[in-house]
């Protein structure tokens, strides 16, 4: 008995590889985020990025989130994810892509390099889901930031509000500059 399988479906799974592969997603994102075999989405991912994929470990640990300038980036998209998994309808994966791309846009209208990849944006999410990671708000400027999962919001101050010492200071330092 051959198996129903939905060429409209299989339509959407392929659209949605080729837009995360777009966005530069690493393969076991794709794996994650579609039903597409592997064999399938590695020709996939060759003729879209028109090479092969990054071999290698996903990012695992939740500490590169909460450095300071990273903190601030991943923040950023987080809140954007946040809010469009509130008001949309969105699939969890697309609501991820909608966000990347609105956070990417941000950072080109401020002139400013993105930090977040769109792999430890989707590493982000599953790290929030899974309650290794929160949002916590600020308690001087009341902004809402990646932090630990526990971490005591009576107290926490973000990163923007108590910088690091030597924050900003190099001329390499790449992103949000203290004046």
């Amino acid at each position: 008995m051959a198996t129903n399988k939905s060429v409209l479906s299989d339509s959407q799974q392929v659209q949605r590889a080729v837009a995360l592969i777009e966005l530069g997603a690493r393969l076991q994102v794709l794996e994650s985020e579609t039903s597409l075999s592997y064999e399938r989405l590695l020709r996939l991912y060759k003729e879209v990025a028109g090479k092969s994929p990054s071999k290698g470990q996903l990012p695992f640990s939740t500490d590169w989130f909460l450095t300071w300038q990273p903190n601030i980036h991943s923040s950023l998209f987080l809140n954007t994810y946040e809010y469009l998994s509130k008001v949309s309808a969105l699939e969890d994966i697309d609501a991820v892509m909608k966000a990347y791309k609105l956070y990417t846009e941000q950072m080109a209208a401020c002139d400013l390099e993105p930090l977040l990849s769109i792999t430890r944006a989707w590493r982000l999410v599953k790290f929030v889901d899974n309650h290794m990671l929160a949002m916590t708000k600020c308690s001087k400027c009341g902004g809402h930031f990646v932090s630990e999962a526990y971490e005591n919001s009576r107290h926490f101050e973000c990163g923007l509000c108590s910088p690091p010492a030597r924050a900003g200071k190099g001329a390499g330092s790449g992103g949000i500059q203290l004046h």
